[in-house]
């Protein structure tokens, strides 16, 4: 058994991915662009300078990210205040890794307050000791940095925790840090490069519980 888990959020504990696909053509469009193929699977699970490099290489140079990025949260805000949708799995494997006493904690680019208010909506924000957002740290996604924070407060090595993440760029993160890291497709299939680097792929969470459960994990 693995010493601590951290969890990615977006599109891997609440089904919000979704949303924020349907974001990007109105939030390009209100500053002129139209939205490039690929966009969107280069910078899901990323924030910061990584998201805003990749919004000016592929977007343009001339677009102000900050207010572009303001505008995104808005309009996904909006939505989330409705509420979310848990993952199916996510209870029973919350479930298991609390009988057997293992620390978890969310490690994501979204804010402080969003992972917080979608913790609480789904009925899970007591199950975490820690909550790293993507603001507390230097870089963003692939960057390990959210992770490693994660790790330090949680007080476990990277090689002793598991990191359960949706995205590319989340499995490059925690493949970066040393951690044994399994993906869990969302809107995105793993790619020969995503398959070399991740420890593990798994169709579910509750896969992830039924593995644990039967010692082949950790």
């Amino acid at each position: 058994m693995f010493d601590g888990v951290i969890f990615d959020m977006d599109g891997l504990m609440v089904d919000t991915e979704p949303v924020w696909m349907e974001c990007w053509a109105p939030a390009l469009a209100r500053f002129g662009y139209d939205v490039p193929p690929g966009l969107a699977d280069a910078v899901r699970g990323s924030a910061g300078d990584n998201a805003a490099r990749l919004l000016h290489e592929m977007v343009s140079s001339q677009l102000d990210t900050k207010a572009f990025w303001a505008y995104f949260s808005l309009l996904a805000e909006r939505v989330f205040a409705q509420g979310v949708e848990k993952k199916p799995g996510l209870d029973e494997l919350l479930a298991y890794l609390g009988e057997q006493g293992v620390p978890c904690a969310v490690a994501s680019s979204s804010s402080k307050e969003g992972i917080e208010r979608n913790l609480r909506f789904i009925g899970h924000l007591d199950c975490f000791q820690v909550i790293v957002p993507g603001s507390e740290v230097p870089h963003a996604k692939p960057a390990p940095d959210v992770f490693l924070e994660a790790a330090k407060r949680l007080g476990t090595k990277p090689a002793r925790t598991m990191v359960l993440e949706d995205s590319f760029n989340g499995v490059r993160a925690g493949a970066a840090g040393g951690f044994y890291t399994v993906m869990v497709p969302d809107l995105a299939s793993p790619n020969d490069e995503i398959r070399s680097v991740a420890s593990c792929v798994c169709p579910s969470l509750l896969k992830v519980r039924d593995l644990l459960a039967q010692g082949e994990m950790g």
